[in-house]
């Protein structure tokens, strides 16, 4: 598959890596193309770099990976390049200091995303429950489980298209519903950063699945 990335930081990085490794076709993209040409050699395996617009019009499925205070609008700056592409939103909108989420009253980013696209785009929230540190990981498995991935989406071949881009880095995709279901995803992952920043442990709060849905 042809894959492009709308920005050349760390989870453009760690997963275009992963993704050329895999075979895959990689076109790094950013506001600065020099940028994404060092990673793109960094990368290596035939990997390119160039700016926003190109790695959009190169890419099947492109990974939207920038802070998501910008997304919108490096979303809507490459909305004609991106109709009818898979859009990989990975953004978290929540940070330093206090971790709450920024889009609490709503529309959720992903949604926020899929607008600014015009509606041309067939996103896929995705990749957005872990440090990039994570997705460098060869692969991602804990305690003998490969790591689960959860996907939100409203297009059945973009769901796909994504799914086997989590299980190319030794991931399982985990069912997660529509886009309008990616703010609760959002939420999540906003309230497992601040109870893993004041020292707890998320993993913590869940019992195995096996004994999750037993009645009392």
């Amino acid at each position: 598959m042809r894959i492009g990335t709308l920005g050349a930081g760390n989870m453009a990085d760690a997963l275009a890596t992963q993704w050329a490794r895999a075979g895959h076709e990689v076109f790094i993209g950013a506001r600065t193309p020099a940028k994404a040409e060092a990673l793109a050699a960094r990368i290596g395996a035939g990997a390119r770099g160039g700016t926003l617009g190109e790695a959009a019009e190169f890419g099947e499925a492109v990974l939207l990976a920038v802070w998501w205070e910008a997304a919108p609008d490096v979303a809507e700056a490459v909305a004609d390049a991106l109709d009818g592409k898979v859009l990989i939103d990975c953004t978290n909108p929540t940070g330093p200091p206090d971790f709450t989420l920024r889009t609490g009253g709503g529309p959720s980013a992903a949604q926020r995303i899929a607008d600014a696209a015009r509606g041309g785009a067939r996103v896929v929230k995705a990749f957005n429950t872990c440090h990039e540190s994570v997705w460098r990981l060869t692969p991602p498995v804990f305690g003998g489980r490969p790591l689960g991935v959860p996907l939100c989406g409203d297009d059945a071949d973009a769901l796909d298209a994504v799914r086997g881009l989590v299980r190319d880095i030794g991931c399982e995709p985990v069912d997660g519903g529509g886009l309008d279901r990616a703010g609760l995803l959002e939420a999540t992952t906003a309230f497992a950063i601040g109870v893993w920043a004041a020292g707890g442990d998320p993993a913590a709060m869940f019992p195995p699945v096996e004994t999750a849905a037993q009645a009392p």
